[in-house]
């Protein structure tokens, strides 16, 4: 009876170099779905980059298979549910597609809270999300969170350079917070996916568009507008709409230990880096090729920027009472957002 209990101990004791073996060499291919299209910034020069290094890093082992353009089905506000779920294993989207869904991150789209660039934008967005955020993020693993850049007013025949220049302009809005300042300002919100704005304000449907410096040439606003409004370069931008990317909680979790410490190496801060820096290039695109179509950049005055901030400032505290039913002090969340978004405007 020893000798047979010693046998099948050496057995097992000779296996475990096996499992181990076995487990270190498996390969993993994520599902990486967005809702941008596939020669978008996002994807040349942040996700097609990060998944190369993933790659390279692991020898081959753990490599990405993305999927564009919500190949994967639904519409982009269904992102979150979609990698939650396992229909993918990454997901970028931005939590203001999901109004009420995030109450945290929020915070970050209130009017004039954080700085306009993509990188100073992200580092703001990232520290505040770890400090006060991460409750909204409890079903997933958070990857990173970062700027797609502060939003800009581009206009097709006037520019809107006073609080009553607002009045009764029809502009695209991104989120709802955005239309709430649009709304608070004077003007109309329709809200619209990037893929409709350039020929709805061809048509006359919009006058215009809120949107990023990224967005005028990857859906040719430049074509059909004449004028790009944006606030004083030291000052916090119009409003942000924060990006993220989320990855499903068990699938992380039941990586392999040696290619979740790459994936752990790669996201966070180095993420964060790598998105923040790829959208402050696109501004200095978006600008270049608005100049080279013949449009106007205009920077609105410090007074007439400081009576917007007053004139709009009831989206902050009519969301503070939103979200005060949930427990949250709004008022104090967007204090430490502006707190934070001042350390990195330049």
């Amino acid at each position: 009876m020893p000798s047979t209990r010693a046998h099948i101990t050496r057995l097992v004791i000779a296996t475990f170099p096996l499992l181990a073996s076995t487990l270190y060499a498996q390969e993993v291919t994520l599902k990486v779905s967005h809702f941008l299209p596939p020669n978008s910034n996002y994807q040349k020069t942040v996700l097609e980059p990060w998944c190369d290094k993933l790659a390279k890093d692991s020898g081959g082992k753990l490599k990405c298979q993305i999927y564009p353009a919500m190949q994967l089905g639904g519409t982009p506000p269904q992102l979150a549910d979609q990698v939650k779920n396992a229909v993918a294993d990454i997901v970028m989207t931005s939590p203001s597609y999901s109004s009420g869904r995030f109450p945290y991150t929020e915070a970050l789209e209130q009017p004039f809270t954080l700085p306009p660039g993509g990188l100073a934008g992200s580092k703001a967005m990232w520290e505040y999300t770890q400090k006060f955020a991460m409750k909204d993020y409890a079903d997933f693993k958070l990857l990173a969170m970062f700027s797609g850049s502060g939003i800009i007013m581009s206009t097709s025949s006037k520019p809107i350079l006073t609080v009553d220049g607002f009045k009764g302009v029809k502009l695209r809005s991104p989120s709802r917070s955005a239309a709430r300042l649009l709304t608070a300002l004077g003007g109309a919100p329709v809200n619209m996916p990037p893929a409709q704005i350039t020929e709805a304000v061809s048509k006359g449907v919009v006058d215009g568009a809120m949107a990023t410096w990224e967005l005028v040439p990857a859906v040719k606003l430049q074509e059909v507008t004449k004028y790009h409004m944006q606030g004083p370069a030291n000052q916090p931008a119009f409003t942000q709409n924060p990006l993220v990317m989320l990855m499903n909680k068990a699938r992380y979790e039941g990586l392999p230990p040696d290619l979740r410490a790459i994936l752990d190496k790669a996201a966070g801060p180095a993420l964060v880096e790598l998105a923040g820096s790829s959208w402050d290039k696109a501004i200095d695109d978006g600008r270049r090729l608005a100049d080279q179509a013949g449009n106007r950049t205009l920077t609105v005055k410090p007074e007439d920027y400081a009576a917007m901030r007053k004139a709009s400032a009831s989206v902050e505290v009519d969301w503070a009472k939103d979200v005060a039913g949930k427990g949250l002090d709004g008022a104090m969340l967007v204090r430490e957002a502006r707190s934070i978004g001042a350390k990195y405007l330049k």
